[in-house]
């Protein structure tokens, strides 16, 4: 595998599909040249509450816009609590809402809650994702409400493993912002999670819009590469 990873890569990702990521943090990305990974489940709240989650409609403004649409399970489940063929259809279920909406078919996935297991792997291999993103742990211990994690290692870590180095919550400011893309050097780059900019529905994970702004400022000022997390394929060749 040839890897080609520059300093300073950073991959910006976002998960469950809330309203904020297109009305606030969206328009500032786009601003600012800045790709990102939009992880869409019509879990949560996501069929019942449109004032605080997206519709299909507007998941297509997100992509229309250039932004990664990423698939993250119909329900929003543990993989943990589900059989293959159940894992299997709550993707299925996104790739054809995505289908139906003018969305290409995803090619990467987030594991629901971040938990993950050596049989999930095994339908997200057989599915065809490129790549896989999950939580902190085992190398960091999980904080629900935020927290630094391992730098995305491709010498290291399974493309359908790839870890969170920063998640946004309560618990992580911005010095753990800082010590996230310290970590994006030797070939390693940065994953960020964020929720909602802000979170309504789950302030466990919510980002202050202030916060958020400041940290693309940083990210804008020190010339920072932010990518979704499908652009790993121009710097990972998974073939040699």
């Amino acid at each position: 595998m040839a890897v080609l990873i520059p300093e300073g890569l950073v991959i910006l990702t976002f998960d469950d599909g809330v309203k904020s990521q297109l009305t606030f943090a969206a328009p500032l990305l786009k601003d600012r040249g800045f790709n990102a990974t939009f992880y869409i489940t019509e879990g949560l709240n996501f069929l019942h509450d449109k004032t605080r989650y997206l519709t299909w409609e507007e998941v297509h403004k997100l992509h229309d816009l250039g932004f990664e649409i990423g698939n993250h399970t119909q329900h929003h489940k543990s993989v943990a609590n589900q059989s293959p063929n159940e894992l299997l259809s709550d993707i299925h279920h996104i790739d054809h809402q995505c289908e139906r909406h003018g969305i290409p078919l995803p090619t990467t996935f987030c594991y629901p809650g971040y938990t993950n297991t050596p049989e999930a792997i095994t339908v997200l291999k057989q599915r065809g994702f490129h790549f896989a993103r999950r939580g902190t742990v085992p190398e960091y211990p999980y904080d629900r409400e935020g927290g630094r994690g391992p730098a995305y290692d491709p010498q290291q870590h399974d493309p359908l493993l790839i870890p969170t180095t920063g998640a946004s919550g309560p618990h992580w400011n911005f010095d753990d912002f800082l010590w996230s893309l310290d970590q994006a050097q030797n070939g390693c780059a940065a994953v960020l999670t964020f929720h909602g900019v802000p979170d309504l529905d789950h302030p466990w994970v919510h980002t202050e819009p202030d916060f958020f702004e400041r940290c693309v400022n940083h990210l804008t000022d020190n010339n920072h590469t932010v990518i979704a997390l499908r652009d790993l394929t121009q710097y990972i060749d998974q073939e040699s």
